[in-house]
């Protein structure tokens, strides 16, 4: 039988090597952002106000329909009269939205 021996390298030396190429990297990037990248508006409020635009866009029609569909089945007596009073408030709140928040913003001095 012959013996082998294996040679292990330490992969910490690889590892750390690597961290400080992402971290130069990384400050690369943010030495070369223009000023403007810096100062744009917050992530969450863009991404709330696309979703909140996107939604709108949706459910406008849904919204129609819902309120024509549980109208007439109300009224012959298919759906309970609480029903349609649900799907109304359910359209307020969610095409009010905006102004429901700023309302509430408004309380706080936000």
């Amino acid at each position: 039988m012959t013996a082998c021996s294996i040679h292990i390298r330490p992969a910490a030396t690889a590892g750390i090597r690597v961290k400080w190429i992402g971290w130069l990297l990384i400050a690369w990037l943010i030495a070369a952002a223009p000023a403007e990248v810096a100062w744009a508006g917050s992530p969450f409020a863009t991404g709330a106000n696309a979703t909140q635009q996107q939604l709108v866009a949706i459910l406008t029609p849904l919204a129609a329909v819902a309120v024509m569909v549980s109208g007439a089945m109300a009224w012959f007596g298919r759906l309970s009269w609480w029903w349609m009073v649900a799907v109304v408030i359910g359209t307020v709140l969610v095409f009010g939205g905006p102004q429901i928040v700023s309302w509430i913003r408004g309380l706080f001095g936000v």
